[in-house]
């Protein structure tokens, strides 16, 4: 099976199943000479792994991380980062009455036509338990990022029809992990916690969308066509599982507006550079960055697995069943989903940095530099 590989010079591959003796991820074309110990991958996987508060599965998985290669004496060596994370608290057994009948809206009948078999416990394959291995390869590349002055960040804007007000980068910074929503606007963070709860009381689950934004990614990053910025950013946050849609600047509002209202004017910046004035396209044009900040969001549907009964077939047996899915899922995904948007994102900016030959190894000291924190891209207040 192909599909196991993100990224061409920073480049990680990823193995292991829901309910298998453990993750993998290795991670090839990191530069040597960078700062690296368990600790900096355990932060964000401790963000993303489950049973971290009541609105996420109660699964207990510690997902502690162990560096197995790639790392000598505390810095990374160049040669390919192999680690692993190990499945503490796998259980089987709820997933056997699908064994030959599909969960409504899985992978089960598509993988199991597609291959003729597959890892049934939990989703095998395609649950979103191996998100795991992005996040700990995404810690390594914000890492990295970190040291060219690019910060990414992500919060939770939207649950259900409850919708945050747009938040700068400094509230993302500062707001954003105080709650287990991990939405950057506390008044609307307490609201989605109500809808979260009132779902996950009836037995069903909800949807929303993740909000992301990087700073200080420097222009000319990308190329036309398939190779553009925008549509390998793109192929990164649909490989999200449950990403159901994914825009960029204006998105889908674009749609309403005129080819004058959308233009953005040129000037000149403090240092005599052209550079647009506003940014409705996000931070890339022409499929190429243009130095302001890169934002749009990511849609995660409902998740799939929830405690109603629900019709399915056997296809071996050729009888219909009403079943339901009884195990330990997430009633809202985005609260776990925006470590996992911001990997993906980082992914894909360090992988144009090295791309672009725009590294500079004699800055891998782990520094973060100064970013325009108040700053919001649709604020009209900064355009000037």
């Amino acid at each position: 099976m192909n599909g196991n590989e993100f990224g061409r010079l920073f480049r990680v591959t990823t193995y292991g199943e829901s309910h298998g003796d453990a993750m993998g991820v290795t991670v090839s074309g990191c530069p040597a000479g960078l700062e690296l110990v368990e600790e900096d991958i355990q932060g964000d996987l401790d963000r993303r792994k489950p049973g971290q508060s009541m609105i996420t599965t109660s699964r207990g998985e510690p997902d502690e991380v162990k560096i197995h290669s790639g790392v000598q004496d505390g810095y990374t060596t160049g040669t390919p980062i192999g680690m692993t994370i190990q499945n503490k608290d796998a259980r089987s057994g709820k997933y056997e009455p699908f064994i030959t009948a599909p969960r409504p809206s899985h992978g089960d009948f598509t993988y199991s036509a597609k291959f003729g078999t597959r890892n049934w416990g939990g989703g095998g394959r395609s649950s979103a338990r191996e998100t795991v291995n992005w996040v700990a390869a995404g810690a390594i590349a914000k890492k990295l990022l970190a040291t060219q002055d690019i910060q990414v960040k992500a919060h939770v804007n939207q649950i259900g029809d409850v919708v945050s007000p747009d938040v700068s980068f400094e509230e993302m910074l500062e707001h954003a992990e105080e709650n287990e929503v991990r939405c950057a606007h506390p008044e609307t963070a307490a609201e989605m916690r109500d809808l979260i709860n009132k779902y996950q009381e009836e037995g069903d689950s909800i949807g929303g969308s993740v909000y992301f934004e990087a700073q200080g990614v420097p222009r000319g990053l990308g190329a036309p066509r398939f190779d553009s910025f925008s549509a390998r950013l793109g192929q990164a946050m649909m490989a999200v599982p449950a990403a159901s849609a994914f825009e960029f600047g204006l998105g889908r509002e674009a749609r309403t507006y005129t080819g004058f209202e959308r233009n953005e004017d040129w000037m000149f910046d403090e240092n005599g550079d052209p550079t647009p004035v506003g940014n409705d396209h996000g931070g890339i044009q022409g499929g190429i960055t243009t130095g302001q900040p890169i934002y749009g969001e990511v849609t995660l549907h409902a998740p799939t697995s929830i405690p109603k009964t629900q019709t399915t077939v056997d296809w071996e047996t050729g009888e219909e069943k009403q079943e339901k899915v009884i195990g330990r899922h997430d009633p809202v995904l985005p609260p776990r989903g925006v470590p996992v948007v911001e990997a993906m994102l980082a992914l894909t900016i360090l992988d144009y940095m090295l791309l672009s030959g725009r590294m500079n190894p004699d800055r891998l000291d782990g520094k973060v530099g100064e970013y325009d924190t108040d700053y919001h891209p649709r604020n009209p207040a900064n355009i000037e």
